[in-house]
């Protein structure tokens, strides 16, 4: 929902009612994510997309529909061999998608929610899609000191559910993780809905992850600009002021002057699992005090550009650093996959396919190589909380 949640807080703003739906599970080869969001306006307006355009239409009157009778529903798209021109998609994959409508003013934490988010500041959205008549679609914001919203209606153990749930939330929003969970009307966790549970979807929405490009050279411009268009906040640093300027890097958010391990020990409260490192220096006096910090850091990804021999020197002196086996192995170096890269651009699109690669549990190997899943959804579990994990039986 983050991709279209400045129309709706203008639609909201304006007192317009409308509709959302947004992708709660998927499995196979769905195309989009959880979180995918398409909305609808009263007035037909329609933004955003759940399925790239397998099932947009049926999705768009289910949010008309929503939009005149004030009912949320939950709905499971998929293929149909018995009739393959019916509405689902064609790709093999099963698609959830909840559609909510929204009236503003008559629910504070979906309100609250749309704000937040537009706003830029951190929030789960945890929503109700299954469970007793009554509860489905209620909607609690949750940030990291607060919540606005209640389950205001349901049984009389509704107080435990609601701790329980925001408890759940705000675990998911300090992972950034968005999914499932089901929980008893008591609060407990459950591993599977059924009678006497409710199935919750949680949408965190935290800043962009980082990308930090240390080395103010040719191949950090590309790098730069490859990182942008994955959604990264981009952070470029050198030491060298004649090379670290913003007419060089005009795309990156930042450009910083200041030796990268220096630079690196102040950002230590704004990094975390998400965060990639791209070493592109290959000196060894930038280098190696830097990798001597990143590399015992819980960052995402580490990767350091040179050759076998500088990769081999640089390894040594990490080495004799005090650097463990465990810690020298989590440094990709040379940076990138083997793609045959000459120019900065084939470099970055090296660099950019092993960060994805590294992130997704992907095998680096041509999709026309096998016959296995396009998706690596073990994989993405393997990388959820507790958390987000149980949803999974749901």
């Amino acid at each position: 929902m983050q991709d279209i949640a400045e129309q709706l807080q203008a639609w909201h703003a304006s007192g317009r009612s409308f509709a959302v739906a947004t992708v709660v599970g998927v499995s196979g080869s769905a195309p989009r994510d959880p979180g995918a969001a398409l909305a609808v306006d009263a007035a037909g307006e329609a933004v955003g997309s759940v399925s790239g355009g397998c099932v947009e239409g049926a999705v768009y009157e289910l949010c008309q529909a929503a939009v005149e009778s004030g009912e949320p529903v939950l709905e499971r798209f998929g293929y149909s061999d018995e009739d393959a021109f019916a509405v689902g998609l064609t790709c093999g994959g099963i698609l959830d998608v909840f559609v909510q409508p929204v009236v503003p003013g008559a629910a504070p934490g979906m309100d609250a929610g749309l704000a937040l988010i537009a706003d830029g500041t951190p929030v789960a959205l945890a929503r109700i899609i299954a469970g007793p008549a009554g509860m489905l679609g209620a909607t609690i914001a949750v940030t990291a000191t607060g919540q606005h919203g209640a389950l205001s209606v349901g049984p009389s153990t509704v107080g435990a559910l609601e701790r329980s749930l925001v408890a759940e939330a705000r675990a998911m929003l300090d992972a950034g993780r968005t999914g499932r969970i089901v929980l008893g009307l008591d609060g407990r966790p459950c591993d599977e809905h059924g009678q006497g549970t409710v199935t919750c979807f949680v949408e965190s929405y935290v800043p962009a992850p980082r990308m930090l490009v240390f080395g103010a050279i040719d191949f950090a411009a590309a790098v730069v600009r490859i990182g942008k268009f994955l959604g990264y906040h981009v952070t470029v640093c050198d030491a060298r002021p004649v090379f670290a300027t913003t007419r060089r890097f005009p795309e990156a958010d930042e450009v910083v002057v200041d030796w990268p391990h220096r630079y690196l020990d102040s950002q230590l409260g704004r990094i975390d699992g998400r965060t990639v490192l791209c070493v592109l220096t290959h000196d060894a006096k930038f280098d190696v005090p830097l990798l001597e910090r990143a590399l015992r850091l819980p960052v995402g990804y580490v990767g350091a550009m040179g050759s076998r021999r500088t990769h081999r020197d640089r390894q040594a002196k990490l080495r004799e650093a005090g650097l463990t086996d465990a810690e020298l192995a989590r440094l990709r170096s040379p940076i990138g996959l083997d793609l045959g890269s000459r120019t900065p651009e084939e470099t970055a699109v090296s660099v950019a396919a092993e960060i994805v690669a590294h992130r997704r549990g992907g095998s680096c190997l041509p999709l026309s190589a096998g016959d296995g899943p396009i998706h690596h959804d073990a994989a993405a579990a393997a990388e959820e909380p507790q958390a987000a994990r149980r949803t999974d039986a749901a």
